[in-house]
C-alpha cells in the first residue's frame, strides 16, 4: 500500500485527530484528578483536625481528649496538639525533636491560627531518617477552650500518598488513553478501508479505462455520496465509450478519405513539424529525400513550403505556391487551422501537376515536331518535283540525283509512318509478341556487330559484356532487337569522338537486366521524365550525324511494357547516359 493512498491520509487524519483530542483530554482529566485528589487530602485532613478540635473541647479530660483524638488518625496522619503557650502533646514522640512550640509560634503562617483564630495550611518538608527530604501537608485549627489560651491542632501528612495516589490515577487515564487510541486506530483504518474500497475500485476502472477498456462496470455498494459517484462513473465511461467509438469512426472516415485523394495533404503544427500525411504526400516525401541525398540537403521539407506554411500561419490566410525538384512540379495549397481563436497549424494540399505539364510540353512538341519532320521533305519533295517538271536538269546525272534525293525523302516520310502505325499498334495492344528461347550471348555479340562499323566511322568504341548464369532467356528477338537498336544507335549518335559506349547484360532479381550506356553529352533533368514520349528529341547540339524521328524511344518503351517489364534512363549532363530495361522471365511474372 502506498503512503500516499487515500486510505492512508484518511487513516492518519483520523488518528491525527483523535490524538490531538485524547492528548487535551488526558492533560485536563490528570490537571482535574491531581487538583482533586490534593483538594481531597487538604479536605480530609481539615475535617480531622476540626473533629480532634472539637472532641477536645467536649471532653474536660485531656487525657481522654488526647488518646480519643489519636485514635482518629490513620496510618499515615499524625497530630501536634498545642493548648498553651507551655504545653505540647505528639501523636509520634519523634515529632518533638521538629516541631517545637517556637516552630509554630515563629513561623509567619502557622502564627495566624493564634494571633488571628484562622484555620492555615502550608506545605512543609519532613527530614528522614535515610537523609532524604520529604513534603508534606500541614493543617492547622484554632483550638480555645484550656487555660482560656488560645491553643492550636495541627495534622500533617506526607505527599507521598498523594502523590502514589495522583501517580495510579494518572497511570490509570495514561492506559485508558491508550486503550482508546489502539481501539481507534484499528476502528480508524477499519473506516477508512471501508470508505475508500470503492474509491480504490473507480482507481482501477479509470486504469483500464484509460488503457481503453471501456467495458469495466464499478459496483454499486452503497446508495451515499459515493455511490452516487460510482454511478456517475459508470454514466461517463459509457458516454466515453460512445464517444470514443464516434471519434474512431470519425478518424477511420477521415484516414480513408485521406488515402483515397489523389493530391497530397500534410498537416503541420504550429512550429512547421508533420503531423499527419496521405500516401501521395508521402510519395512527396520520399521524392523530396532523394533530393536532399543528391545535394546533400538537410532539410526535411522544401524551403518553399517552410516558407508557404510561415507565411499561412502568420498573416492567418490562405498561400499557395509550386514547388519543383527532380523534373516533377506540384501546386501547393497552405491553409491555416484555428482552434477557437488562435492557430494551432496549418495543412498543405500537394497537387502533382507533372502529368498536366508533361501532357502540355507533349502537345507543344507533337505540333512542332511534325511540323518539322514532315516540312523538310515534303519541301524538299516539291523543290525537286519542280525542278524535274521545269526540265532544270540539264544531265542525266543531275536528273539521277534529284531522284535519289526524292526517294530519300519519301523514304523518310515513309519511315515516320511506320514508325507511327507501329507505336500506334503497341500502344492499342494489337502488336503480337512472338516470344521464343533465345541464347542471349549470340544475340547481344549479333547487335553489337551490326553497329561497329557505325561506331568505328564515329569513332566511337563499342563494348559488350555478357554476365549472365543461364544461357536461354524468353522473349521477342525482333522486338528486343529493334530496342537495342534504338538504344545503341541513339547512344553513339550523342557520344563525342573517341567516347565509349557499353551493353552490359546481367542477371536480377526480377529477370533479365541490359544496360545500354554511354559517357556523351547526357540529357537535362528537366528533359529526363518526357524522354520516352513521341517526337522527344534532345538538343541537336549535341546530337552526332543525323537525327531521328524521335519516336524511338516511344517504341522501345512500349515494347518493353508489352514484355512486362520495366525501363528507366539515368543521365548528368556532361557525364553520360544510361539506359536500363529489365524482361521477366516466365516463372518471376507466374509468381
Amino acid at each position: 500500500m502506498k503512503w500516499n493512498s487515500v486510505v492512508l491520509k484518511l487513516w492518519a487524519t483520523i488518528l491525527l485527530l483523535v490524538f490531538v483530542v485524547l492528548f487535551v483530554l488526558l492533560v485536563l482529566i490528570i490537571q482535574f484528578f491531581n487538583d482533586f485528589v490534593g483538594e481531597r487530602a487538604t479536605d480530609s485532613l481539615t475535617n480531622t483536625a476540626y473533629r480532634i478540635a472539637v472532641n477536645l473541647e467536649r471532653h474536660d479530660d485531656l487525657e481522654f481528649g488526647l488518646e480519643v483524638a489519636w485514635e482518629l488518625l490513620d496510618d499515615v496522619t499524625n497530630a501536634i496538639i498545642i493548648t498553651d503557650e507551655d504545653h505540647i502533646y505528639y501523636s509520634q514522640q519523634d515529632d518533638a525533636e521538629k516541631f517545637t512550640l517556637n516552630y509554630f509560634y515563629n513561623d509567619p503562617v502557622f502564627k495566624k491560627v493564634f494571633t488571628g483564630n484562622k484555620t492555615v495550611k502550608k506545605e512543609i518538608q519532613l527530614s528522614s531518617e535515610t537523609g532524604n527530604v520529604d513534603q508534606a501537608l500541614m493543617i492547622g485549627v484554632p483550638l480555645d477552650k484550656f487555660s482560656n489560651q488560645k491553643g492550636a491542632v495541627f495534622i500533617y501528612q506526607s505527599l507521598d500518598v498523594m502523590n502514589d495516589t495522583m501517580k495510579a490515577t494518572n497511570k490509570i487515564i495514561m492506559w485508558s488513553a491508550l486503550i482508546a487510541f489502539i481501539l481507534t486506530t484499528v476502528f480508524a483504518f477499519f473506516l477508512s478501508t471501508r470508505i475508500t474500497a470503492p474509491l480504490r475500485k473507480m482507481r482501477e476502472s479509470a486504469a483500464e479505462v484509460a488503457k481503453g477498456k471501456f467495458d469495466v462496470k464499478v459496483p454499486i455498494l452503497t446508495r451515499d455520496e459515493i455511490g452516487e459517484l460510482a454511478k456517475t462513473f459508470n454514466q461517463m465511461r459509457k458516454q466515453l465509450k460512445i464517444n470514443v467509438t464516434a471519434l474512431k469512426q470519425e478518424k477511420e472516415q477521415l484516414s480513408s478519405i485521406l488515402s483515397s485523394m489523389a493530391d497530397g495533404v500534410i498537416t503541420f503544427n504550429k512550429a512547421g513539424e508533420i503531423i499527419v500525411t496521405n500516401p501521395p504526400a508521402q510519395q512527396f516525401m520520399k521524392a523530396w529525400e532523394k533530393e536532399q541525398e543528391i545535394n546533400n540537403d538537410t532539410s526535411k521539407i522544401p524551403q518553399k513550403l517552410i516558407n508557404l506554411i510561415n507565411d499561412a500561419v502568420g498573416n492567418e490566410t490562405e498561400q499557395t505556391g509550386e514547388i519543383s525538384f527532380q523534373g516533377k512540379y506540384w501546386t501547393v495549397i497552405v491553409t491555416p487551422q484555428f482552434d477557437e481563436q488562435s492557430i494551432r497549424g496549418a495543412v498543405a494540399v500537394l497537387r502533382d501537376m507533372t502529368e498536366e505539364r508533361k501532357l502540355d510540353k507533349l502537345r507543344k512538341d507533337f505540333i512542332a515536331n511534325v511540323s518539322h519532320e514532315l516540312r523538310t521533305p515534303i519541301a524538299m519533295l516539291q523543290g525537286y518535283s519542280e525542278a524535274l517538271m521545269d526540265d532544270i536538269a540539264a544531265s542525266e546525272q543531275e536528273r539521277k540525283e534529284i531522284t535519289t534525293v526524292i526517294n530519300e525523302e519519301s523514304q523518310r516520310m515513309g519511315r515516320l509512318v511506320n514508325e507511327l502505325l507501329d507505336l500506334a499498334r503497341l500502344e492499342s495492344g494489337q502488336m503480337r509478341l512472338y516470344k521464343e528461347n533465345v541464347e542471349i550471348k549470340p544475340f547481344i555479340e549479333r547487335i553489337s556487330k551490326k553497329f561497329m562499323g557505325v561506331a568505328k566511322v564515329s569513332n566511337v568504341r563499342l563494348e559488350i559484356q555478357v554476365e549472365t548464369l543461364k544461357k536461354v532467356y524468353t522473349f521477342d528477338p525482333d522486338r528486343i532487337e529493334q530496342v537495342l537498336t534504338n538504344l545503341v544507335d541513339n547512344a553513339i549518335r550523342h557520344t563525342h569522338e573517341d567516347g565509349l559506349v557499353r551493353i552490359i547484360v546481367k542477371d536480377s532479381e526480377k529477370g533479365l537486366q541490359v544496360e545500354v550506356s554511354d559517357n556523351g553529352s547526357g540529357i537535362p533533368e528537366e528533359d529526363l521524365p518526357f524522354v520516352f514520349e513521341r517526337f522527344y528529341k534532345a538538343d541537336k547540339a549535341r546530337t552526332r550525324g543525323r537525327s531521328g524521328t524521335g519516336l524511338g524511344l516511344a517504341i522501345v518503351k512500349n515494347i518493353i511494357d508489352a514484355h512486362q517489364g520495366k525501363i528507366y534512363v539515368k543521365s548528368k549532363i556532361g557525364q553520360g547516359t544510361t539506359f536500363v530495361f529489365v524482361l521477366p522471365q516466365e516463372n518471376e511474372r507466374k509468381l
